[in-house]
């Protein structure tokens, strides 16, 4: 499954304005949901984590172009077939983030994989197997 092209804008908070320095005020940035897409209507994205406790990941969750909100949430306990833990929040709405692929992560290395092969070996030795199938 794709993963979900919602983008917000996130404003820097009123603090940082006050620690700036004059002339270099602070800018909003975008984030991009980390949801698989056709997900519910709020998007998330994890800003920071503070060590893994529980509740310790900050999340941005905004719905539409509505107010962004900051939120700790727990981590998804589920682990996948190598024991790797999912990168979401607990009771995410999206399938786990195993099942999540970005396509614009995936176009990149597709490129350098074919530019660098030498720096992609796992992927280099895929593409070669399947150019001696015909595929």
């Amino acid at each position: 499954m794709n993963q979900c092209t919602a983008v917000a804008l996130l404003p820097p908070p009123d603090h940082l304005f006050a620690l700036s320095f004059p002339g270099h005020r602070p800018e909003a940035g975008h984030v991009l949901c980390e949801l698989g897409d056709g997900h519910d209507e709020r998007h998330a994205a994890m800003l920071w984590d503070e060590g893994g406790r529980p509740g310790s990941a900050v999340w941005i969750r905004w719905k539409g172009s509505g107010t962004a909100t900051l939120t700790p949430l727990p981590w998804c306990p589920a682990l996948d077939p190598r024991n790797e833990a999912c990168e979401l929040f607990a009771a995410h709405p999206s399938p786990h983030s195993w099942h999540i692929t970005d396509p614009t992560d995936d176009a990149i290395t597709e490129h350098l994989t074919h530019q660098h092969p030498d720096l992609f070996p796992e992927f280099s030795d895929r593409d070669r197997d399947s150019d001696q199938d015909g595929s």
